[in-house]
């Protein structure tokens, strides 16, 4: 009887740290709390939120939300990511550069986002009050290498609709592995000693994620 308990105990917990460890993500962020208001509006952006924003799910999208997770316990690790106080630099891709204006709030009009993709990392991500910078990198590795050699031809509109369709699942299936998987152990995040904030104009990068949009079904 006594190990018929501890085995339902043991189910019990796994169940819930699976389930825990499963979770959506999600990020508590401080805004005003109207056009001139005060910093007291806290709320939560989880991926769902993100997603209609961008405009579907994909593992670029997953890769810069929980990038950005794992970089906010350094900035913020006991209080909302506080949306008025943060600038970014992000790569070039469509998925991270959604990433980066919706979570952090950025924008270049406000000359607190603009895109370079010489950067050491994902993102750069300053804090401006105190002018705390951490760049922060997904590990080596970490990409299957299908998703990255399958993307490049993708991109050069080199597969077949079969072929896409096959990339979709690997992305969604890596997207899965991300999102059940520690941060931690994906994700190198550094600090950046005298960062200096160099805007550029540069618009003229090619958006990836609408070249095959012509493309016909799988038959």
């Amino acid at each position: 009887m006594k190990l018929f308990s501890i085995l339902i105990l043991s189910l019990i917990l796994f169940v819930g740290c699976s389930k825990v460890k499963n979770e959506e993500p999600s990020l508590k962020v401080i805004d005003t709390d109207f056009s001139k208001g005060r910093l007291n509006h806290e709320q939560k952006i989880t991926l769902s939120d993100l997603v209609k924003f961008h405009g579907h799910k994909c593992d670029g999208l997953v890769v810069g939300f929980l990038a950005i997770q794992e970089a906010m316990k350094e900035l913020y690790p006991k209080t909302p990511l506080d949306r008025t106080d943060l600038r970014i630099v992000s790569k070039s891709s469509p998925c991270l550069t959604d990433v980066a204006i919706y979570l952090t709030g950025g924008r270049y009009q406000f000359s607190t986002f603009y895109v370079d993709n010489d950067i050491d990392g994902l993102f750069v991500i300053q804090r401006i009050s105190d002018q705390k910078t951490i760049t922060v990198n997904i590990k080596e590795g970490v990409i299957p290498r299908d998703i990255k050699s399958m993307g490049k031809k993708a991109v050069q509109q080199e597969l077949s609709p079969c072929d896409l369709d096959n990339l979709k699942k690997l992305e969604d299936d890596f997207s899965d592995f991300l999102i059940s998987s520690n941060s931690e152990e994906l994700f190198q995040v550094d600090e950046v000693k005298e960062f200096e904030w160099k805007p550029t104009t540069k618009n003229d990068y090619i958006k990836t994620d609408i070249l095959n949009k012509l493309v016909k079904e799988c038959m």
